[in-house]
């Protein structure tokens, strides 16, 4: 438990200080371009679309497995020349803190949202539409400042369970490799996972693993909203009562749940038009919002790996009582 708890403090201290490494150095943008070579090449068959999506996503996993098998093969086996027990320790935890890093994007998701908030300051709507079409799928070049700060809302609420406690849950639960697995199911769903012409049959299979994936971290998350409001003086009590009656209005069966709960902490509306409503009030924003949103998203993973470190000490606790019991 100790390990696990020097890997998640140094893995944030990691995010913190060096942000997001580039993209020849970032597994995800490396998962990314394996992803689009094999649906250029199955995109073709459409009488197999379905059977295909099955096998790119298994194949994807069993290209990143391995992979991540061998690195932590070698590393260990260099870690093991050293004579000195605690070198080889720290090594291990070092290096397993950046692969961990490379699954989560605390202050990446800051930046953007700082960026966009900063355009609209400025009244650059042209360019905050530009910065927003980075972190969400639909269309924003028609987009008024408050569904801009809609849409930056929501794909923070959405992202703090992608992005940060999705791959923390897994690793906690079943380490590095689980985090990666986890984080490669999120990038195929992130880049098929839509029900258009396209790639309706060959995203299905990955949309629902993600699905499944997801389905307790973010409900998980959304409670952690909730506590996190309750800590920093949001209301809490709009939060869960948000939570509980919108938390299916999207087409994701998870994505409702953090986004109701941050509306709803916020007292504001989030809307996708022609999609969902969610929370209540006029849809009248303002760019402080932004920055409240920052502050639960930035708190939420250290609550959220404060609560499975408690949960996870008082199960082997309890488990080992009942053994010399």
């Amino acid at each position: 438990m100790f390990d696990i708890l020097c890997i998640i403090i140094l893995t944030f201290i990691i995010d913190r200080k060096f942000g997001e490494p580039k993209n020849k150095l970032h597994p995800t943008a490396w998962v990314g371009s394996i992803i689009l070579k094999l649906v250029n090449i199955i995109i073709n068959y459409n009488k197999y679309e379905k059977f295909l999506g099955i096998a790119l996503t298994i194949s994807v996993v069993i290209i990143v497995l391995p992979v991540l098998y061998t690195i932590m093969g070698f590393v260990t086996l260099l870690a093991n020349y050293t004579a000195l027990d605690y070198v080889f320790y720290a090594f291990l935890i070092i290096f397993i803190s950046m692969l961990l890093k490379t699954t989560i994007s605390i202050n990446g998701m800051e930046k953007h949202a700082i960026l966009i908030m900063d355009a609209l300051d400025n009244n650059n709507y042209n360019d905050a539409r530009k910065k927003l079409s980075l972190i969400v799928s639909r269309n924003t070049i028609k987009l008024d400042k408050n569904h801009i700060i809609s849409g930056v809302l929501e794909s923070m609420s959405e992202n703090t369970v992608d992005g940060i406690t999705g791959p923390l849950f897994y690793f906690m639960l079943f380490g590095i490799k689980a985090a990666f697995v986890y984080r490669t199911i999120n990038t195929i769903d992130s880049m098929i996972g839509y029900k258009n012409t396209t790639f309706k049959n060959i995203g299905w299979f990955g949309a629902n693993c993600d699905t499944f994936l997801n389905y307790l971290p973010s409900r998980l998350t959304a409670y952690v909203i909730i506590l996190c409001a309750l800590i920093l003086g949001y209301n809490w009590r709009n939060s869960i009562k948000i939570m509980k009656r919108d938390n299916m209005k999207t087409e994701s069966y998870n994505s409702g749940y953090p986004m109701a709960a941050l509306a709803g902490a916020l007292q504001v509306k989030l809307e996708k038009i022609d999609h969902y409503i969610i929370g209540d009030g006029s849809i009248n924003l303002t760019t402080k919002i932004i920055k409240s949103a920052i502050q639960i998203m930035k708190l939420t993973p250290i609550v959220f790996c404060s609560l499975l470190i408690v949960c996870e000490l008082l199960l082997f606790y309890y488990m080992g009582w009942m053994f010399y019991v």
